[in-house]
C-alpha cells in the first residue's frame, strides 16, 4: 500500500511535535510522561478524557500548561451543587440597542466557548448540569432559546474526578461516562519526581512553556490520524477485546461473567482503534501495530465496565480484569482469520 508523500511529511511532524509539546511540559511538570501521552493521543483524535486522582497532582496545572503549547483559549469550570447549566453554557440577557433604543434578548457565552475546558470536579454537580456539558461535546455546539451556538474547534474536555471524597457527590450517568474517550489515572509521584516539585515549587523562579502548535495545525493533525491504516485482523482484535466483556456474548469468559455486570459497547472500539492510529504516529509509525491496540485498552474500557458486587467486595477493580482479558485474549494473526473470527482459545 502506497503512502501519500503529503502523509508523510504530516506524520513526521506530528512525531516531532509531540516530542516539541513533551519538552515544553517537563519544564512545569515533573513525571506523568504516561498521562501526557494519553492526554495528546485524545486531542489528535478529537477525544474528551476523565483524570481521576487525589487533590495535589496538578491536574489543572497539566491542563492549563498544555493549553498554552497548543495556543489554545482555556477556561476552567469549578463544578459545585448549585452550578446551573446556563452557568456553564451561557445565557440571553435583555440588552439596549443604543442604535435603535430597543430592547432585545443577546447571548452571553459560558465558559465551555473555549478551545480547552477543564471541568473541575464534574461529579460535584447533579446531572442536569452535567448533561450541560454533552451536546458540546457531541455536537460542538450549544443550543439557547432554540437558537444553535457553533463552538470553536478544536474543542477540548478534560473532566476531573476525586476518587476519595464521594459524600455529597453525583458519579456520572454510564451513558455520559461513554462520551469520553479515555479515562486517565495520575499516581503519587515517585520519590525522585516529587523531591524534584519540591525544588521547583518552592522557588521563586517560575518557567512558562512556549507554543508549539497552531489551532490550524492541531486540526489537519487530527484529519492525519484517521487515514493512518489498520490491518483487518488488529481491527478484529479491538473488537475481540470488547466484545468479551459483554455477557450475553459467546466470547465472555468466566473471569468476565464473575466479575462484570455490564460491558462496554461499539464506542469502545472506535476509541480503541482511533487511539492506536494516534499512538502510532507519535512512536514513529504510519501503520498500527497490536501493542498500539493494547496500549488503549486501560484508558478505554477502564471507566466503560461496570463490576459486580462479588467483584467490588473482593477488591476486583476494572484495570485488573482489563489485565486479565489481555491475557486470555491472543493477539490475532492474519492467517487465522480466515472465517473472519479470532482463534477459538477461550475456555469457559
Amino acid at each position: 500500500m502506497s503512502i501519500p508523500n503529503d502523509d508523510v511529511q504530516a506524520a513526521g511532524k506530528l512525531k516531532e511535535s509531540y516530542n516539541a509539546i513533551l519538552e515544553q511540559l517537563r519544564r512545569v511538570i515533573v513525571g506523568q510522561e504516561q498521562v501526557v501521552e494519553e492526554l495528546l493521543i485524545a486531542l489528535f483524535t478529537r477525544g474528551h478524557c476523565i483524570i481521576t486522582g487525589v487533590p495535589g497532582l496538578a491536574k489543572t496545572l497539566m491542563v492549563s500548561s498544555l493549553a498554552k503549547t497548543l495556543s489554545l483559549s482555556f477556561n476552567r469550570i469549578q463544578f459545585t451543587p448549585d452550578l446551573m447549566p446556563s452557568d456553564i453554557t451561557g445565557t440571553e440577557i435583555i440588552q439596549e440597542n443604543k442604535s435603535t433604543g430597543e430592547r432585545e434578548l443577546v447571548f452571553m457565552p459560558g465558559p465551555v466557548f473555549a478551545n480547552v475546558v477543564l471541568a473541575d470536579e464534574i461529579n460535584r454537580t447533579p446531572p442536569k448540569t452535567q448533561a450541560a456539558l454533552l451536546e458540546s461535546m457531541q455536537e460542538y455546539q450549544v443550543t439557547c432559546g432554540g437558537k444553535r451556538y457553533v463552538l470553536e474547534k478544536p474543542f477540548f474536555v478534560l473532566a476531573t474526578q476525586n476518587p476519595i471524597e464521594q459524600e455529597g457527590t453525583y458519579p456520572l450517568p454510564e451513558a455520559q461516562l461513554d462520551r469520553f474517550m479515555f479515562n486517565i489515572l495520575i499516581d503519587y509521584p515517585t520519590q525522585d519526581e516529587e523531591y524534584e516539585i519540591m525544588l521547583r515549587t518552592t522557588a521563586d523562579v517560575v518557567d512558562e512553556p512556549e507554543t508549539v502548535l497552531s489551532a490550524e495545525e492541531i486540526w489537519a493533525l487530527q484529519e492525519l490520524v484517521r487515514r493512518v491504516p489498520i490491518s483487518e485482523h488488529l481491527v478484529r482484535y479491538a473488537m475481540e477485546l470488547v466484545r468479551i466483556t459483554r455477557l450475553k456474548e459467546n466470547e465472555a469468559h468466566e473471569f468476565v461473567r464473575d466479575n462484570v455486570a455490564w460491558g462496554a459497547g461499539p464506542r469502545a472500539t472506535q476509541f480503541m482503534i482511533l487511539g492506536a492510529k494516534a499512538r502510532a504516529l507519535i512512536k514513529g509509525r504510519y501503520a498500527v501495530a497490536g501493542e498500539d491496540i493494547r496500549a488503549m485498552a486501560h484508558p478505554v474500557l477502564r471507566h466503560r465496565l461496570i463490576t459486580t458486587f462479588t467483584a467490588e467486595a473482593e477488591g476486583t477493580t476494572t484495570d485488573k480484569i482489563i489485565d486479565q482479558i489481555l491475557e486470555t485474549v491472543p493477539q490475532a494473526k492474519s492467517e487465522n482469520l480466515s472465517d473472519g473470527k479470532l482463534p477459538q482459545v477461550l475456555e469457559s
